[in-house]
């Protein structure tokens, strides 16, 4: 039998792959909690979903999603711990659109060859995440894959399961006209936009922290942790807050996510200047020489989550701007900047 090769030599190292997931074992298993069944090894987690009967009518909330090329400016920096943050609360916010609590979350790294170093930074930030969110990180797969992925690139995704009784679900049925738009803020770019940021910002040193950003980095600022909404959101649940729209700002920016939960005949004015933009939008503007509706078509400017209510509970929001309003006279998003006509 020809031996000359092997796997290691087709360039997947299994031995460096079962060191990174002992690596990873013990910050996976701090997100278990009493209703994990069987998780890290069991080929597929158990979780104990008993506590789906004490609803009316139950109804699970799934999302996948993944951070995109945000990985190629950790591997520019080695920074990778945030990472994993982002991929979860960007999943968390997804299915808080709708309402629900998240119960686990399911990770996929992928690479040509496993870095030990990156995977375990990748997962601690991932069950970092999902301890602040009450989640459970129950699986996942590391994957070697030369000739599939770029050397020292890494491909992280996600998916999450969330639960939701139906009469909690945001009804788009209640949103009218007048209702108030209420932008809790972004802490930067999440994970949306990063092919255009590279470009944008290309030729500038990314390492020395700028004035105009406040004394960070553009790496930095380019690797500022995805916010998660979901304690937030709870506190207007435990306020009786009566929400009718929730909107998380992902790719598409404000111009095509807030239309997915208008309801049809209705559309919405936002008004620029109404909240702080971060201000690495400006810098990636003014070096890449790109236009108002192709920002605010491919970044959040800021604007990370919206909240659709009634404007007299406007000044319930608390943490939040009010950046504009629901009309009728058109069925678009309009952007108008503060004090035009």
């Amino acid at each position: 039998m020809n031996r000359s090769g092997g796997y290691r030599a087709a360039g997947v190292d299994i031995d460096a792959a079962n060191a990174a997931k002992a690596a990873i074992t013990a910050a996976v298993e701090s997100t278990y909690g009493p209703r994990v069944v069987a998780g890290i090894g069991a080929f597929g987690g158990l979780y104990d979903a008993a506590e789906i009967a004490a609803l009316q009518r139950p109804l699970l909330v799934a999302s996948t999603d993944g951070v995109g090329t945000k990985t190629m400016v950790a591997a520019m920096t080695e920074s990778w711990r945030g990472i994993g943050q982002d991929l979860v609360n960007h999943c968390v916010n997804d299915i808080l659109v709708q309402g629900a609590e998240p119960l686990v979350f399911l990770d996929y790294l992928a690479a040509a060859q496993l870095d030990e170093r990156r995977v375990v930074a990748v997962v601690e930030g991932i069950a970092a995440a999902c301890r602040d969110a009450g989640c459970a990180l129950l699986g996942g797969e590391t994957a070697a894959m030369p000739g599939v992925y770029r050397d020292g690139q890494m491909d992280v995704a996600g998916t999450i399961v969330g639960i939701v009784d139906h009469a909690d679900v945001p009804d788009r049925r209640a949103i009218t006209p007048g209702d108030a738009i209420v932008a809790l803020p972004s802490s930067g770019l999440h994970t949306n936009g990063y092919s255009l940021a590279r470009r944008a910002l290309d030729g500038l040193d990314w390492s020395q922290p700028r004035a105009d950003l406040g004394g960070a980095s553009i790496g930095a600022a380019l690797l500022a942790v995805h916010r998660s909404y979901l304690h937030a959101v709870r506190r207007l649940r435990t306020a009786g807050v009566a929400v009718h729209g929730l909107v998380h700002i992902t790719g598409g920016g404000v111009v095509e996510n807030l239309p997915r939960v208008v309801p049809p005949g209705l559309g919405a004015t936002i008004r620029r200047g109404a909240w702080h933009e971060p201000p690495i939008f400006a810098l990636m503007q003014r070096h890449g020489a790109i236009d108002d509706a192709e920002m605010f078509r491919v970044f959040n400017m800021g604007l990370g989550f919206l909240v659709i209510v009634a404007a007299s509970d406007a000044d319930r929001v608390h943490g939040g701007a009010i950046v504009g309003s629901i009309t009728d006279d058109h069925a678009e998003v309009r952007i108008e900047s503060v004090g035009a006509s």
